[in-house]
């Protein structure tokens, strides 16, 4: 376990905290955590945030659902052959509808994993510091700024009008 210095600062609009995460961003201070009352599409635009990687752990989760929806019933139907009236022993039409049903399982499966792994869930300790006014009607950013540029993080934070910054020391468990 180490510790680090957190910083997080209270905005009273979005628009301070947009103009206070844009200001970090150009100084190079990038490793930010926003906190809102609501989703709002401004705070997005600001982070810069890719696209999630989940979308890989679904995609690949759906084509292996797709592979055994296929793979299992030919293997049991070659496994154990039932000839009936001279039809096929391996009829893939027949099997869609179990490689579908197989694709949503293991897409969806493999989407809360996906999930789980990168938010490193489960915590064994609480990893951010958090306010309870951010959950009516201010906004948040914390961050954790390198060793030495705590003075310039604090003053930009105040200089884009923020209505409060603390500093924060917190536990980091080994798995970050």
């Amino acid at each position: 376990m180490s510790t680090n210095r957190s910083m997080l600062g209270i905005f009273d609009g979005v628009d301070t905290a947009v103009q206070a995460i844009e200001q970090l961003r150009a100084a190079g201070l990038k490793r930010l955590t926003v906190f809102s009352p609501a989703p709002d599409h401004e705070l997005e635009h600001a982070l810069h945030e890719g696209k999630s990687p989940v979308r890989l752990f679904t995609l690949v989760g759906g084509l292996t659902g797709t592979a055994t929806g296929f793979a299992l019933p030919t293997w049991t139907s070659l496994d154990w052959p039932l000839v009936t009236g001279g039809k096929p022993i391996i009829s893939m039409p027949a099997w869609v509808i179990i490689a579908f049903e197989l694709t949503v399982l293991f897409g969806a499966l493999s989407t809360v994993l996906g999930l789980f792994i990168l938010n490193r869930w489960p915590h064994r300790k609480p990893l951010i510091v958090y306010d309870a006014s951010f959950s009516m009607d201010r906004y948040g950013i914390e961050l954790e700024p390198p060793p030495g540029r705590e003075a310039e993080a604090r003053t930009l934070m105040e200089g884009a009008g923020a209505v409060e910054v603390r500093v924060a020391m917190r536990e980091v468990s080994g798995a970050v």
